[in-house]
């Protein structure tokens, strides 16, 4: 195969804040793998939180480029599985799994979805993240963006307050991310609340490690709680399992779509709702969690809806937010 990485800084349309962080921008790594004339496009975003850059996720890929490059392809499974054991980190490792994916439906002509034995006769409609700013600005951004689910980021001393007046100005479905930032007591308080506000659902309100208050808010919570932070791999899984009523998963942190296609599988088994989200990525990485939408309960991937400039062409969410997939096959990528 033939393996080239390369470095993109998305801007954003608005500066996108959560309760830890605040960014402009988003760094991101396109890896793209080549093989009998075909391209597979994977993508990974860098993330402070998790202490991921571009460069590093480079230097990971550059040192075992060789071995890529001489590598016999055949499955996706195979190639993530050869990665694992090369002990990069699970960001370097998703961006060259999706690479493998695209490349293999490209091979196969085939979409991804229907390799899979799936449908998109019916999906989930994507949220769209509003993030954490001063009222006017969250209420101008859904102005802006009129959309039937809105994802809400929160992590002050006034959400309920915040939540309030959203609710003033439009009817669209609620769904709330704290981002780690609230207690158990506080989660267990606002929910009531919140329901009546038309908030379908809490995503990760406690701290990722917080499984005791999990537990606490899973016997007292009115509304479904949702894993983010504290299901980033797949054995965490089994354990979310007993704390949460549902899963979201993301491409980055877990390694790629062949960990998130058992993920999805395992939730299932243990009756969680299943959900994928997104890092803000280009439409590269939006591109191959579309191809998951028939698998899935809910779905976040409003990362290139959120981007001023954009660097790939697939799949595409119109104003209707209906999802047009592309005529390539596998994720449907190809690059501006």
């Amino acid at each position: 195969m033939q393996l080239e990485l390369k470095k993109f800084t998305l801007p954003l349309k608005h500066t996108f804040s959560i309760s830890r962080e605040s960014h402009d921008f988003q760094n991101t790594l396109i890896a793209s793998l080549s093989l009998n004339g075909k391209t597979g496009y994977g993508e990974a975003t860098s993330n402070p939180y998790y202490k991921i850059s571009v460069e590093s996720m480079i230097a990971e890929i550059e040192a075992i480029k060789s071995e890529i490059v001489d590598f016999e392809f055949t499955l996706p499974e195979l190639f993530h599985k050869f990665l694992v054991d090369k002990n990069l980190s699970n960001f370097a490792i998703c961006a060259l799994d999706l690479a493998a994916h695209d490349l293999y439906g490209k091979l196969k002509e085939k979409p991804l979805y229907e390799i899979w034995g799936t449908s998109i006769d019916s999906y989930p409609t994507t949220n769209y993240t509003i993030g954490l700013d001063t009222i006017e600005k969250m209420v101008s951004k859904m102005k802006e963006t009129p959309w039937p689910i809105y994802k809400i980021k929160l992590g002050t001393d006034d959400d309920v307050a915040i939540v309030k007046e959203l609710r003033k100005h439009s009817d669209a479905i609620f769904r709330i991310d704290a981002n780690c930032a609230w207690s158990a007591k506080e989660t267990i308080f606002n929910a009531p609340i919140l329901k009546d506000l038309g908030v379908e659902f809490l995503e990760q309100p406690l701290k990722a490690d917080d499984w005791e208050g999990m537990e606490k808010v899973m016997h007292h919570s009115v509304l479904p709680v949702i894993a983010d932070e504290s299901c980033i791999v797949e054995t965490d899984v089994e354990k979310c399992g007993l704390h949460f009523s549902g899963i979201n998963i993301k491409l980055t942190k877990c390694g790629g779509l062949t960990p998130a296609l058992r993920m999805i599988q395992k939730g299932k088994d243990l009756g969680l709702k299943v959900m994928i989200g997104c890092m803000t990525e280009s439409t590269v990485g939006i591109s191959a969690i579309a191809q998951l939408l028939p698998q899935l309960d809910y779905v976040d991937m409003d990362g290139a809806m959120l981007l001023s400039a954009d660097i790939a062409n697939g799949v595409r969410i119109t104003a209707n937010a209906e999802v047009v997939f592309p005529t390539e096959f596998g994720s449907g990528i190809t690059l501006h």
